[in-house]
């Protein structure tokens, strides 16, 4: 091995300092540190991508649905929260086991069958006027979510060949999901209403045949998964991790609590109602689309650590003039508050998958999942502070969040290092 790893991948020799090559061969030293993971592979990429897509269409519809619940169902904001509260509950939990399952075992059925989980749930949200209903198929649309991340974030790094850059591509692909989700959702229940929620489910059928299609371009599966369980001989570090995970969870809560309430807030901010509301969270979505590509390429010039850090400085300003600057001037403060929330959203994955490298599926289940769902349990005390003040008092304490991230984050290290 001539001692540089692929961008993204991680191949820490646990602790053993290179053999120089003019030395001889040292019998009693390990075997030889596996090969470099196989280079991208741009159709399957492109491929996972889009069902990315369409199966993120379905984390940012359930944010989208809530103005409608809140017209068509008269709900409080603590009742509205409370369904984004039901997609997220039982991800936070299902997804990380996931994760340790794919750790043991092969499960790229998983891909096209959770995507189609993820858009029933979704599909049948406006079908019941019974809030418990409502609550249990969103729900069981966040347990199809959940089941796909970790496997995909798995499939994808070895397709990608583990570079920064095609990672952030598929996560582009997520991003645009949810950047789509509420012009979907405002097209199909301005014009039919809630009850026309049955039309969304048809994101879910392409992208499960996007699904298939991809792992058909693969050469197989079990090659594939061979190269990745061969790349990883380093050692768990689980503080590095604890760290990271722990600064996830403060950007979770203002990403979902932004999501949640901004298209209302900037409703209220403007005057400018449903229209305004609903380009309010499409700025979020789209920006987000943008920072997660550039994310990839800065960290390539410049690491993912110093990238992560700067982007969590910035977000604390941008989200500190989403709640005070008024006027037309806060859709650049989403804009911005976007981008610092999604730079460094593809390189957690690849970051939390490096300081665990003998647990990428669990570490991908947390980053993805358990961290990030976890920010949809603080959404209902986001709602009841609202609904007993203002949204503008109910936001003011997102703003410290990216604070306390950017601390945790301050004395990691790149992984290997």
């Amino acid at each position: 091995m001539d001692g540089a790893a692929s961008p993204g991948s991680a191949m820490p020799m646990d602790g053993a300092a290179h053999s120089d090559s003019t030395s001889p061969p040292d019998p009693t030293a390990p075997s030889p540190a596996p090969p470099r993971p196989a280079r991208p592979r741009p159709r399957p990429l492109t491929l996972l991508s889009l069902g990315h897509a369409c199966v993120d269409i379905y984390q940012g519809a359930v944010a989208a649905l809530v103005p409608f619940f809140v017209a068509e169902r008269a709900y409080t904001y603590a009742a509205a929260s409370g369904i984004v509260l039901a997609a997220s509950l039982l991800s936070s939990v299902v997804q990380p086991l996931f994760g340790a399952l794919t750790d043991k075992w092969r499960m790229p059925w998983l891909l096209p069958v959770s995507t189609l989980i993820g858009g029933i749930g979704v599909a049948f949200a406006g079908v019941s006027d019974d809030y418990v209903v409502t609550l249990v198929v969103v729900a069981l649309s966040g347990v199809g979510v959940a089941a796909y991340h970790p496997e995909a974030a798995r499939v994808a790094r070895g397709a990608s060949g583990g570079s920064h850059t095609g990672m952030s591509w598929f996560s582009l692909g997520g991003n645009l999901g949810f950047a789509a989700a509420p012009l979907l959702v405002s097209a199909v229940i301005a014009t039919g209403g809630l009850r026309a929620s049955p039309l969304l489910v048809v994101p879910a059928l392409i992208g499960a045949a996007l699904c298939v299609a991809a792992l058909r371009g693969l050469k197989s599966g079990t090659e594939m998964h061979s190269s990745l369980r061969a790349e990883v001989e380093g050692r768990d570090d689980w503080a590095s991790f604890a760290k990271l995970s722990g600064a996830i969870v403060c950007r979770s809560i203002v990403f979902i609590g932004l999501s949640t309430f901004v298209s209302l807030y900037v409703r209220e901010r403007t005057g400018g109602g449903d229209v305004a509301g609903t380009a309010a969270l499409f700025v979020l979505y789209l920006g987000g689309a943008v920072g997660t590509v550039a994310g990839g390429r800065l960290a390539t010039r410049y690491g993912r650590v110093p990238v992560v850090q700067w982007s969590y400085a910035l977000t604390v300003l941008a989200v500190a003039g989403v709640v005070f600057v008024p006027g037309p001037p806060v859709y650049g403060c989403v804009a911005l508050a976007s981008a610092g929330l999604y730079v460094p959203f593809s390189l957690h994955i690849t970051l939390g998958q490096d300081y665990l490298p003998r647990r990428m599926g669990t570490a991908s289940g947390v980053t993805l999942g358990l961290t990030v769902s976890i920010g949809g349990l603080a959404s209902p005390l986001i709602g009841a502070l609202a609904d007993a003040t203002d949204l503008r008092t109910a936001l003011a304490p997102l703003i410290a969040l990216p604070a306390l991230g950017w601390l945790l984050l301050r004395t990691l290290r790149e992984p290997g290092v």
